[in-house]
Protein backbone atom coordinates (compact mmCIF):
# COMPACT_ATOMS: atom_id res chain seq x y z
CA UNK A 1 0.00 0.00 0.00
CA UNK A 2 1.49 3.66 -1.39
CA UNK A 3 1.42 6.39 1.04
CA UNK A 4 -0.47 8.33 -0.75
CA UNK A 5 -3.31 5.14 -0.18
CA UNK A 6 -2.40 5.18 3.56
CA UNK A 7 -2.84 9.09 4.00
CA UNK A 8 -6.11 8.69 1.96
CA UNK A 9 -7.39 6.31 4.64
CA UNK A 10 -6.18 7.93 7.17
CA UNK A 11 -8.68 11.02 5.89
CA UNK A 12 -11.24 9.16 5.45
CA UNK A 13 -11.40 7.88 9.01
CA UNK A 14 -11.08 11.46 10.31
CA UNK A 15 -13.93 13.05 7.48
CA UNK A 16 -16.33 9.85 9.04
CA UNK A 17 -19.33 11.34 10.35
CA UNK A 18 -19.81 10.95 14.29
CA UNK A 19 -22.58 9.25 16.03
CA UNK A 20 -25.47 11.83 16.87
CA UNK A 21 -25.40 12.30 20.32
CA UNK A 22 -28.27 11.37 22.30
CA UNK A 23 -30.66 12.78 24.44
CA UNK A 24 -29.68 11.64 28.09
CA UNK A 25 -32.14 11.44 30.52
CA UNK A 26 -30.75 14.30 32.52
CA UNK A 27 -31.16 16.24 30.06
CA UNK A 28 -34.63 15.44 28.86
CA UNK A 29 -35.66 16.15 32.48
CA UNK A 30 -34.28 19.01 32.34
CA UNK A 31 -35.97 20.75 29.43
CA UNK A 32 -39.06 19.03 30.18
CA UNK A 33 -39.71 20.39 33.75
CA UNK A 34 -38.01 23.68 32.10
CA UNK A 35 -41.16 24.08 29.91
CA UNK A 36 -43.28 22.85 32.62
CA UNK A 37 -41.96 25.44 35.24
CA UNK A 38 -41.89 28.18 31.86
CA UNK A 39 -45.45 27.77 31.45
CA UNK A 40 -46.95 27.80 35.22
CA UNK A 41 -44.47 31.17 35.31
CA UNK A 42 -45.98 32.70 32.49
CA UNK A 43 -49.36 31.54 33.39
CA UNK A 44 -49.15 33.22 36.97
CA UNK A 45 -47.20 36.24 35.42
CA UNK A 46 -50.88 36.91 33.17
CA UNK A 47 -53.43 36.53 36.25
CA UNK A 48 -51.48 38.62 38.74
CA UNK A 49 -51.56 40.98 35.75
CA UNK A 50 -54.94 40.95 34.83
CA UNK A 51 -56.10 40.65 38.47
CA UNK A 52 -54.04 43.67 39.45
CA UNK A 53 -55.44 45.57 36.04
CA UNK A 54 -59.21 44.63 37.68
CA UNK A 55 -58.51 46.20 41.31
CA UNK A 56 -57.33 48.81 39.95
CA UNK A 57 -60.25 49.40 37.40
CA UNK A 58 -62.53 48.50 40.50
CA UNK A 59 -60.34 51.04 42.65
CA UNK A 60 -61.03 53.81 40.24
CA UNK A 61 -64.67 53.44 39.62
CA UNK A 62 -65.63 53.27 43.36
CA UNK A 63 -63.52 56.04 43.93
CA UNK A 64 -65.10 57.71 40.60
CA UNK A 65 -68.60 57.00 41.88
CA UNK A 66 -68.35 57.94 45.63
CA UNK A 67 -66.98 61.26 44.19
CA UNK A 68 -69.88 62.41 41.95
CA UNK A 69 -72.79 61.27 45.21
CA UNK A 70 -70.33 63.60 47.41
CA UNK A 71 -70.57 66.40 44.93
CA UNK A 72 -74.56 66.12 44.05
CA UNK A 73 -75.26 65.45 47.90
CA UNK A 74 -73.14 69.02 48.31
CA UNK A 75 -75.57 70.90 45.65
CA UNK A 76 -78.22 69.73 47.17
CA UNK A 77 -77.53 70.22 51.06
CA UNK A 78 -76.76 73.31 49.57
CA UNK A 79 -79.70 74.07 48.07
CA UNK A 80 -82.04 73.02 51.00
CA UNK A 81 -79.80 75.07 53.30
CA UNK A 82 -80.27 78.42 51.28
CA UNK A 83 -83.83 77.54 51.26
CA UNK A 84 -84.00 77.76 55.42
CA UNK A 85 -81.87 80.80 55.02
CA UNK A 86 -84.58 82.51 53.10
CA UNK A 87 -87.11 80.77 55.57
CA UNK A 88 -85.01 82.38 58.63
CA UNK A 89 -85.02 85.99 56.81
CA UNK A 90 -88.21 86.17 56.55
CA UNK A 91 -89.14 84.87 60.34
CA UNK A 92 -85.82 87.08 61.33
CA UNK A 93 -87.30 90.79 61.88
CA UNK A 94 -83.72 92.29 63.68
CA UNK A 95 -81.58 95.26 61.36
CA UNK A 96 -78.75 93.80 59.24
CA UNK A 97 -80.66 90.34 59.56
CA UNK A 98 -81.38 90.21 55.81
CA UNK A 99 -77.50 91.07 55.05
CA UNK A 100 -76.91 87.98 57.04
CA UNK A 101 -78.86 85.70 55.40
CA UNK A 102 -78.04 87.27 51.60
CA UNK A 103 -74.09 86.44 52.26
CA UNK A 104 -74.98 82.58 53.58
CA UNK A 105 -76.85 82.41 50.28
CA UNK A 106 -74.32 83.69 48.17
CA UNK A 107 -71.66 81.36 49.91
CA UNK A 108 -74.26 78.06 49.35
CA UNK A 109 -74.82 79.44 45.82
CA UNK A 110 -70.34 79.54 45.31
CA UNK A 111 -70.43 75.79 47.05
CA UNK A 112 -72.78 74.74 44.34
CA UNK A 113 -71.22 76.33 41.58
CA UNK A 114 -68.07 74.67 42.87
CA UNK A 115 -69.63 71.14 43.20
CA UNK A 116 -70.93 71.07 39.63
CA UNK A 117 -67.51 72.22 37.79
CA UNK A 118 -66.20 68.92 39.92
CA UNK A 119 -68.50 66.86 39.07
CA UNK A 120 -67.83 63.94 36.73
CA UNK A 121 -70.23 61.22 36.27
CA UNK A 122 -69.52 57.73 36.40
CA UNK A 123 -69.97 57.05 33.10
CA UNK A 124 -71.11 59.40 30.36
CA UNK A 125 -74.07 57.62 29.43
CA UNK A 126 -77.69 59.09 27.81
CA UNK A 127 -79.64 61.18 29.84
CA UNK A 128 -76.89 62.17 31.86
CA UNK A 129 -75.67 65.55 29.81
CA UNK A 130 -79.17 66.55 29.51
CA UNK A 131 -79.84 66.05 32.99
CA UNK A 132 -76.74 68.08 34.32
CA UNK A 133 -77.74 71.03 31.60
CA UNK A 134 -81.64 71.02 33.13
CA UNK A 135 -80.04 70.83 36.92
CA UNK A 136 -78.01 74.14 35.94
CA UNK A 137 -81.55 75.92 34.31
CA UNK A 138 -83.45 74.87 37.48
CA UNK A 139 -80.65 76.00 39.96
CA UNK A 140 -80.41 79.46 38.04
CA UNK A 141 -83.97 79.69 38.32
CA UNK A 142 -83.90 78.77 42.03
CA UNK A 143 -81.12 81.21 42.89
CA UNK A 144 -83.20 83.80 41.14
CA UNK A 145 -86.53 83.33 43.34
CA UNK A 146 -84.50 83.99 46.22
CA UNK A 147 -84.05 87.32 46.26
CA UNK A 148 -87.42 89.40 45.95
CA UNK A 149 -88.10 87.28 49.12
CA UNK A 150 -85.61 88.72 50.59
CA UNK A 151 -86.07 92.29 49.78
CA UNK A 152 -89.80 91.47 50.65
CA UNK A 153 -88.37 90.43 54.47
CA UNK A 154 -85.77 93.58 54.01
CA UNK A 155 -88.63 95.83 53.52
CA UNK A 156 -91.10 93.79 56.43
CA UNK A 157 -93.61 92.77 53.92
CA UNK A 158 -93.96 89.30 55.75
CA UNK A 159 -97.25 88.19 53.71
CA UNK A 160 -95.80 88.79 49.88
CA UNK A 161 -92.37 86.96 51.01
CA UNK A 162 -94.17 84.17 52.66
CA UNK A 163 -96.34 83.83 49.06
CA UNK A 164 -93.17 84.43 47.06
CA UNK A 165 -91.66 81.18 49.60
CA UNK A 166 -94.35 78.94 49.29
CA UNK A 167 -95.38 79.46 45.62
CA UNK A 168 -91.99 79.72 43.99
CA UNK A 169 -88.85 78.83 46.41
CA UNK A 170 -90.24 75.56 47.24
CA UNK A 171 -91.60 74.30 43.64
CA UNK A 172 -88.22 75.45 42.52
CA UNK A 173 -86.33 73.23 45.03
CA UNK A 174 -88.13 70.25 44.32
CA UNK A 175 -87.56 70.43 41.06
CA UNK A 176 -83.92 70.65 41.90
CA UNK A 177 -84.54 67.89 43.99
CA UNK A 178 -85.96 65.47 41.36
CA UNK A 179 -83.14 66.51 39.00
CA UNK A 180 -80.83 65.49 41.15
CA UNK A 181 -82.39 62.22 42.12
CA UNK A 182 -82.80 61.82 38.11
CA UNK A 183 -78.87 62.43 37.70
CA UNK A 184 -77.69 60.23 40.62
CA UNK A 185 -80.60 57.16 39.51
CA UNK A 186 -78.36 57.34 36.17
CA UNK A 187 -75.07 57.70 38.11
CA UNK A 188 -76.69 54.37 39.74
CA UNK A 189 -77.20 52.44 37.17
CA UNK A 190 -73.86 53.57 35.53
CA UNK A 191 -71.89 52.33 38.42
CA UNK A 192 -74.00 49.28 38.20
CA UNK A 193 -73.43 48.38 34.68
CA UNK A 194 -69.40 49.31 35.67
CA UNK A 195 -69.54 46.56 38.62
CA UNK A 196 -71.25 44.31 35.75
CA UNK A 197 -68.31 45.00 33.24
CA UNK A 198 -65.85 44.23 36.17
CA UNK A 199 -67.41 40.89 37.34
CA UNK A 200 -67.24 39.68 33.35
CA UNK A 201 -63.30 40.94 33.29
CA UNK A 202 -63.33 38.54 37.04
CA UNK A 203 -65.25 35.97 35.26
CA UNK A 204 -62.87 35.60 32.05
CA UNK A 205 -59.54 36.09 34.27
CA UNK A 206 -60.65 32.64 36.29
CA UNK A 207 -61.68 31.42 33.04
CA UNK A 208 -58.41 32.10 31.58
CA UNK A 209 -56.79 30.63 35.31
CA UNK A 210 -58.92 27.68 34.72
CA UNK A 211 -57.23 27.39 30.47
CA UNK A 212 -53.98 28.05 31.36
CA UNK A 213 -53.58 25.62 34.01
CA UNK A 214 -55.49 23.08 32.28
CA UNK A 215 -53.03 23.84 29.66
CA UNK A 216 -50.23 23.68 31.85
CA UNK A 217 -51.14 20.63 34.07
CA UNK A 218 -52.08 18.84 30.45
CA UNK A 219 -48.10 19.81 29.04
CA UNK A 220 -46.97 18.61 32.52
CA UNK A 221 -48.72 15.05 31.86
CA UNK A 222 -47.37 15.18 27.95
CA UNK A 223 -43.55 16.12 29.22
CA UNK A 224 -44.09 13.56 32.20
CA UNK A 225 -45.03 10.66 29.55
CA UNK A 226 -42.40 11.81 27.24
CA UNK A 227 -40.01 12.03 29.70
CA UNK A 228 -40.82 8.22 31.31
CA UNK A 229 -41.30 6.53 28.21
CA UNK A 230 -37.37 8.49 27.17
CA UNK A 231 -36.08 7.14 30.66
CA UNK A 232 -37.48 3.94 30.29
CA UNK A 233 -35.85 3.26 27.22
CA UNK A 234 -33.19 4.64 28.29
CA UNK A 235 -33.40 2.51 31.08
CA UNK A 236 -33.65 -0.43 28.93
CA UNK A 237 -30.69 0.03 27.36
CA UNK A 238 -28.67 0.38 30.59
CA UNK A 239 -30.11 -2.69 31.34
CA UNK A 240 -29.41 -4.64 27.98
CA UNK A 241 -25.58 -2.97 28.29
CA UNK A 242 -25.44 -4.16 31.76
CA UNK A 243 -26.32 -7.92 30.46
CA UNK A 244 -24.09 -7.81 28.41
CA UNK A 245 -21.22 -6.46 30.51
CA UNK A 246 -22.22 -9.34 32.70
CA UNK A 247 -21.67 -11.65 29.72
CA UNK A 248 -18.28 -10.05 28.85
CA UNK A 249 -17.16 -10.53 32.58
CA UNK A 250 -18.31 -13.92 32.37
CA UNK A 251 -16.54 -14.84 30.01
CA UNK A 252 -13.57 -13.03 30.63
CA UNK A 253 -13.76 -14.85 34.17
CA UNK A 254 -13.81 -18.39 32.07
CA UNK A 255 -11.17 -17.32 29.79
CA UNK A 256 -9.07 -16.07 32.92
CA UNK A 257 -10.02 -19.33 35.10
CA UNK A 258 -8.73 -21.73 31.73
CA UNK A 259 -5.65 -19.50 31.61
CA UNK A 260 -4.95 -19.93 35.24
CA UNK A 261 -5.81 -23.65 34.83
CA UNK A 262 -3.94 -24.09 32.07
CA UNK A 263 -0.69 -21.98 33.61
CA UNK A 264 -0.98 -24.53 36.48
CA UNK A 265 -0.88 -27.44 34.72
CA UNK A 266 1.56 -26.20 32.95
CA UNK A 267 3.89 -25.38 35.52
CA UNK A 268 3.01 -28.91 37.15
CA UNK A 269 4.24 -30.65 34.19
CA UNK A 270 7.28 -28.43 33.67
CA UNK A 271 7.77 -29.10 37.41
CA UNK A 272 7.64 -32.40 37.01
CA UNK A 273 9.52 -32.99 33.11
CA UNK A 274 12.78 -30.35 35.57
CA UNK A 275 12.21 -32.99 38.50
CA UNK A 276 12.28 -36.31 36.46
CA UNK A 277 13.68 -35.83 33.62
CA UNK A 278 16.56 -32.82 33.89
CA UNK A 279 17.09 -33.90 37.41
CA UNK A 280 17.72 -37.69 36.43
CA UNK A 281 19.93 -36.32 33.76
CA UNK A 282 22.08 -34.36 36.07
CA UNK A 283 22.53 -36.91 38.21
CA UNK A 284 23.16 -39.44 35.90
CA UNK A 285 25.95 -37.25 34.89
CA UNK A 286 26.97 -36.81 38.24
CA UNK A 287 27.44 -40.27 38.80
CA UNK A 288 29.33 -41.08 35.46
CA UNK A 289 31.66 -38.56 36.57
CA UNK A 290 32.27 -40.20 39.71
CA UNK A 291 33.02 -43.40 38.14
CA UNK A 292 35.04 -42.01 35.53
CA UNK A 293 37.28 -39.81 38.24
CA UNK A 294 37.64 -43.49 39.94
CA UNK A 295 38.41 -45.67 37.01
CA UNK A 296 40.22 -43.06 34.80
CA UNK A 297 44.50 -42.03 35.58
CA UNK A 298 44.00 -38.53 35.26
CA UNK A 299 46.39 -35.76 35.36
CA UNK A 300 46.29 -33.03 37.94
CA UNK A 301 44.97 -31.10 35.80
CA UNK A 302 42.74 -33.92 34.89
CA UNK A 303 41.30 -34.32 37.73
CA UNK A 304 40.66 -30.45 38.83
CA UNK A 305 38.52 -29.99 34.94
CA UNK A 306 36.43 -33.07 36.22
CA UNK A 307 35.80 -32.01 40.03
CA UNK A 308 34.61 -28.38 38.09
CA UNK A 309 32.21 -30.30 36.33
CA UNK A 310 30.79 -32.24 39.01
CA UNK A 311 30.78 -29.28 40.87
CA UNK A 312 28.86 -27.63 38.01
CA UNK A 313 26.68 -30.79 37.84
CA UNK A 314 25.93 -30.35 41.23
CA UNK A 315 25.26 -26.44 40.79
CA UNK A 316 22.81 -27.12 37.85
CA UNK A 317 21.11 -29.91 39.67
CA UNK A 318 20.64 -27.61 42.66
CA UNK A 319 19.37 -24.82 39.76
CA UNK A 320 16.81 -27.12 38.27
CA UNK A 321 15.61 -28.59 41.59
CA UNK A 322 15.12 -24.71 43.26
CA UNK A 323 13.47 -23.67 39.36
CA UNK A 324 11.14 -27.08 39.88
CA UNK A 325 10.03 -26.26 43.64
CA UNK A 326 9.25 -22.52 42.47
CA UNK A 327 7.12 -23.67 39.05
CA UNK A 328 5.21 -26.05 41.17
CA UNK A 329 6.69 -27.14 44.57
CA UNK A 330 6.20 -30.69 45.10
CA UNK A 331 6.15 -30.46 48.87
CA UNK A 332 2.90 -28.61 48.23
CA UNK A 333 0.97 -31.86 47.33
CA UNK A 334 2.89 -33.58 49.77
CA UNK A 335 3.31 -31.76 52.88
CA UNK A 336 0.51 -29.31 52.48
CA UNK A 337 0.33 -25.53 52.65
CA UNK A 338 1.68 -24.26 56.31
CA UNK A 339 5.27 -26.19 55.24
CA UNK A 340 5.57 -24.96 51.70
CA UNK A 341 5.15 -21.53 52.64
CA UNK A 342 7.30 -21.46 55.63
CA UNK A 343 9.95 -22.90 53.01
CA UNK A 344 9.19 -20.23 50.31
CA UNK A 345 9.24 -17.49 52.73
CA UNK A 346 12.37 -18.80 54.89
CA UNK A 347 14.25 -18.80 50.55
CA UNK A 348 12.74 -15.27 50.02
CA UNK A 349 14.64 -14.27 53.00
CA UNK A 350 17.63 -15.68 51.61
CA UNK A 351 17.40 -14.31 48.27
CA UNK A 352 16.33 -10.70 49.36
CA UNK A 353 18.07 -10.07 52.31
CA UNK A 354 14.74 -8.48 53.71
CA UNK A 355 13.92 -10.24 57.02
CA UNK A 356 10.90 -12.69 56.82
CA UNK A 357 8.55 -14.11 59.21
CA UNK A 358 5.92 -16.71 58.52
CA UNK A 359 3.51 -17.74 61.40
CA UNK A 360 0.03 -20.04 61.26
CA UNK A 361 -2.50 -21.03 63.08
CA UNK A 362 -5.10 -23.94 63.73
CA UNK A 363 -4.35 -24.99 60.21
CA UNK A 364 -3.99 -28.78 61.99
CA UNK A 365 -6.75 -29.84 58.94
CA UNK A 366 -5.65 -29.49 55.04
CA UNK A 367 -8.06 -27.40 53.30
CA UNK A 368 -8.86 -28.21 49.68
CA UNK A 369 -5.78 -28.23 47.16
CA UNK A 370 -7.23 -25.64 44.65
CA UNK A 371 -7.21 -23.58 47.84
CA UNK A 372 -3.61 -24.58 48.91
CA UNK A 373 -2.62 -23.68 45.20
CA UNK A 374 -4.38 -19.93 45.18
CA UNK A 375 -2.65 -18.70 48.66
CA UNK A 376 0.59 -20.26 47.62
CA UNK A 377 0.50 -17.93 44.54
CA UNK A 378 -0.88 -15.03 46.55
CA UNK A 379 1.97 -15.09 48.57
CA UNK A 380 5.16 -15.24 45.04
CA UNK A 381 3.48 -12.41 44.18
CA UNK A 382 3.03 -10.41 47.21
CA UNK A 383 6.20 -11.09 48.48
CA UNK A 384 7.51 -10.11 44.93
CA UNK A 385 5.76 -6.96 44.86
CA UNK A 386 7.31 -6.36 48.14
CA UNK A 387 10.69 -7.48 46.87
CA UNK A 388 10.45 -4.46 43.75
CA UNK A 389 8.84 -1.86 45.35
CA UNK A 390 8.18 -1.59 48.65
CA UNK A 391 11.67 -0.95 50.23
CA UNK A 392 10.99 -3.08 52.86
CA UNK A 393 13.89 -3.91 55.55
CA UNK A 394 11.05 -6.95 56.65
CA UNK A 395 7.79 -8.32 56.09
CA UNK A 396 5.59 -11.35 57.89
CA UNK A 397 3.14 -14.09 56.29
CA UNK A 398 0.29 -15.15 58.41
CA UNK A 399 -2.03 -17.62 57.74
CA UNK A 400 -4.89 -18.94 60.04
CA UNK A 401 -7.82 -20.52 60.58
CA UNK A 402 -11.16 -18.73 60.75
CA UNK A 403 -14.67 -19.94 61.41
CA UNK A 404 -15.33 -18.84 57.52
CA UNK A 405 -12.33 -20.59 55.80
CA UNK A 406 -8.87 -19.70 55.69
CA UNK A 407 -7.14 -15.84 56.16
CA UNK A 408 -4.06 -15.00 54.62
CA UNK A 409 -2.17 -11.83 55.89
CA UNK A 410 0.98 -10.50 54.18
CA UNK A 411 2.21 -7.46 55.62
CA UNK A 412 5.81 -5.27 55.09
CA UNK A 413 7.21 -1.42 56.62
CA UNK A 414 7.92 -0.76 53.55
CA UNK A 415 7.01 2.79 51.99
CA UNK A 416 3.56 2.13 51.40
CA UNK A 417 1.49 4.15 48.57
CA UNK A 418 -2.17 5.76 48.23
CA UNK A 419 -4.32 4.16 45.66
CA UNK A 420 -6.66 7.06 45.26
CA UNK A 421 -3.72 9.27 44.45
CA UNK A 422 -2.31 6.62 42.13
CA UNK A 423 -5.74 6.54 40.07
CA UNK A 424 -6.15 10.59 40.39
CA UNK A 425 -2.66 10.22 38.14
CA UNK A 426 -3.57 8.18 35.98
CA UNK A 427 -1.41 5.25 37.09
CA UNK A 428 -2.68 1.92 36.32
CA UNK A 429 -2.53 -1.16 38.70
CA UNK A 430 -0.38 -3.53 38.65
CA UNK A 431 -0.50 -6.81 36.91
CA UNK A 432 0.38 -8.55 40.30
CA UNK A 433 -2.83 -6.64 42.03
CA UNK A 434 -4.76 -7.68 39.12
CA UNK A 435 -3.53 -11.39 39.16
CA UNK A 436 -4.40 -11.52 42.83
CA UNK A 437 -7.60 -10.09 42.70
CA UNK A 438 -8.84 -12.43 39.57
CA UNK A 439 -7.57 -15.35 41.95
CA UNK A 440 -9.82 -14.21 44.98
CA UNK A 441 -12.91 -13.91 42.78
CA UNK A 442 -12.54 -16.95 40.81
CA UNK A 443 -13.08 -18.41 44.85
CA UNK A 444 -15.33 -15.46 46.13
CA UNK A 445 -13.54 -14.93 48.73
CA UNK A 446 -12.28 -11.30 50.02
CA UNK A 447 -9.28 -9.19 49.65
CA UNK A 448 -9.06 -6.36 51.75
CA UNK A 449 -5.84 -3.61 50.99
CA UNK A 450 -4.60 -1.45 53.81
CA UNK A 451 -1.64 0.94 52.41
CA UNK A 452 -1.05 4.52 52.94
CA UNK A 453 2.51 6.49 52.18
CA UNK A 454 5.26 5.74 54.78
CA UNK A 455 3.23 3.11 56.63
CA UNK A 456 3.79 0.43 54.65
CA UNK A 457 1.26 -2.40 53.47
CA UNK A 458 -0.81 -5.01 54.71
CA UNK A 459 -2.86 -7.47 52.45
CA UNK A 460 -5.42 -9.20 53.40
CA UNK A 461 -7.05 -12.51 52.12
CA UNK A 462 -9.96 -14.30 52.81
CA UNK A 463 -10.77 -17.33 51.12
CA UNK A 464 -13.16 -20.38 52.08
CA UNK A 465 -11.72 -23.44 53.00
CA UNK A 466 -13.68 -25.67 50.39
CA UNK A 467 -14.55 -24.01 47.00
CA UNK A 468 -18.08 -22.68 47.31
CA UNK A 469 -20.40 -24.41 44.39
CA UNK A 470 -20.05 -22.86 41.38
CA UNK A 471 -16.62 -21.51 42.36
CA UNK A 472 -12.63 -21.75 41.84
CA UNK A 473 -10.51 -22.28 38.59
CA UNK A 474 -12.66 -25.19 37.33
CA UNK A 475 -15.94 -24.63 38.24
CA UNK A 476 -15.30 -21.16 36.57
CA UNK A 477 -15.09 -22.47 33.53
CA UNK A 478 -18.89 -22.98 33.85
CA UNK A 479 -19.92 -20.76 35.80
CA UNK A 480 -19.66 -17.05 36.29
CA UNK A 481 -17.72 -15.96 39.30
CA UNK A 482 -18.98 -13.28 41.91
CA UNK A 483 -16.18 -9.51 42.47
CA UNK A 484 -14.43 -10.02 45.25
CA UNK A 485 -15.08 -8.16 48.00
CA UNK A 486 -11.94 -4.96 48.39
CA UNK A 487 -11.48 -2.24 50.60
CA UNK A 488 -8.71 0.63 50.26
CA UNK A 489 -7.87 2.02 53.17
Amino acid sequence: MSSADAAGKRAGRHDAPRPPRRLTIHTALYIGFGLVFVLWLASGLDVVQRLSALKQRAHAVNAQAAAADEQLTTVRVRVLSASVFVRDAVLDTSPGAADYYRDQIRQAKADTDQALEHYVPVAWRRGQVQGLSELRSELDAFWATLDPVLNHAANHQPARAWALLRGQVVPRREIVSRVLRRIQDINRVALSQEQADVDAIYADVRRRVWWSSGLALLVSLVVALAVTRHAGRLERQVHEQLLKDAENTTDLQRLSARLVSAQEDERRAIARELHDEIGQALTAVKVELAVAGRMAALTERGEEALLEARRLADMALQQVRDLSQLLHPAMLDDLGLPETLAWYVNNFSLRTGIRSVFTQEGMDERVASEIETCLYRIVQEALTNTARHSKASQCSVRLQRVPEGVRLTVEDNGRGFSPADREAAGQRRGLGLLGIEERVSGFRGSIDLDTAPGRGTRLTIELPAIPRQGAGPTAALDMPAGPATREIV
